[in-house]
């Protein structure tokens, strides 16, 4: 039923065929086009097994060059280039995700989805590149924009733990208190006393 409601769902500039191909994982057109799904930069060929892509969030390259042109990087998953993706860069990638999308609700699986990687694989390399877990890489760059909206705004607390992905307020102070030293209240009086 969902593959059938999914064949329904396309944006007018991908040709049915290329969508059919992609939800359908085909391999018979690999090698004639990739695609790319701009929310995570990332392009694939039409086979590879990761989660189908909402169909207004997909561009189609007919030679891998157009996407590396277009800054997409390649699936570390179905290896559109032929070649293994570095740790180091499919992790930027993650990392690069994590800072645009850091407001959102990330859990390791989130990630492993968009990077097309398992769970365990992506922790184990994120945390032997970055020296930090995705969830405390997460958690850092959450509490630098609270401390920025701190500095710089008169939102109240429970608004600025909204704004960053913590959506209830006690674990936001209990997060922040364990990055700072303070509470938010306390770093706010402090750097207005500054």
């Amino acid at each position: 039923m969902e593959s059938r409601d999914q064949d329904r769902i396309q944006p007018e500039s991908i040709e049915q065929k290329y969508w059919h191909a992609i939800i359908h994982n085909d391999n018979s057109y690999d090698g004639t086009f990739f695609y790319g799904v701009q929310t995570t930069g990332i392009f694939c060929r039409p086979s590879c097994k990761s989660r189908a892509p909402k169909a207004e969030n997909v561009l189609i390259f007919h030679y891998v060059e157009e996407a590396l042109a277009r800054k997409f990087r390649p699936c570390k998953r179905c290896k559109p280039t032929g070649e293994r993706v570095p740790d180091q860069e499919w992790i930027y990638g993650i990392t690069d995700y994590i800072e645009h999308h850091y407001a959102e609700p990330l859990t390791l699986d989130v990630l492993a989805t968009v990077s097309h990687g398992s769970p365990y694989h992506l922790h184990r390399v994120f945390k032997r590149i970055t020296g930090r877990t995705p969830v405390q890489y997460i958690q850092e760059k959450r509490i630098t924009e609270a401390r920025r909206l701190l500095e710089n705004t008169r939102l109240n607390i429970t608004d600025i733990a909204r704004h960053v992905g913590i959506s209830n307020p006690a674990y936001f102070i209990t997060v922040f208190r364990k990055h700072t030293g303070l509470t938010p209240a306390h770093y706010r009086e402090r750097h207005d006393n500054s």
